[in-house]
């Protein structure tokens, strides 16, 4: 399946809802949709079930907080809302990367790549909610063409 084929199949309330204009919030769903069958193939292993869950909580955890977030006010609390996305984004690709030894290498490297691809859009909203800088020093992500949401997702 490729990123355009889901979006297909995202139900209406979900396409004509505002956040929906945000690619952060399109990209962090498809990244808990495509992440269910990861999960899957992680929690086979009894060793694995504790990061199965974490996973499944951070990866979902992205989409959900940046609905809330959305639904509040401009300013310091939005923001609040932003950070979560944020930690749990990088929450998500810490557990792929644990995840190395059941998953596929091509799903590992597309997976780290679409949570960096977060991490990089959110990062510059807090500050433009906050109207100043954000707490942590400033990293560079690079959401440029390198992330290719146009090709055939690799599954688990």
């Amino acid at each position: 399946m490729k990123y355009s084929e889901w979006l297909e199949t995202v139900p209406p309330e979900f396409v004509r809802d505002p956040i929906w204009k945000l690619e952060v919030y399109r990209l962090a769903l498809f990244a808990g949709d495509i992440g269910w069958q990861d999960i899957l193939t992680i929690s086979k292993n009894p060793l694995m079930w504790s990061v199965a869950d974490q996973l499944y909580r951070s990866l979902n955890s992205i989409s959900a907080n940046l609905t809330e977030g959305y639904s509040r006010s401009k300013g310091l609390d939005r923001a609040r809302f932003i950070e979560i996305p944020l930690g749990s984004a990088r929450e998500s690709r810490d557990w792929y990367y644990k995840s190395r030894h059941v998953l596929p290498e091509s799903v590992i490297k597309h997976r780290i790549e679409l949570t960096t691809h977060l991490v990089g859009m959110l990062t510059p909203m807090i500050p433009h909610q906050r109207k100043n800088a954000i707490r942590e020093e400033q990293a560079e992500y690079k959401i440029t063409p390198s992330f290719d949401i146009k090709v055939e997702i690799p599954s688990a």
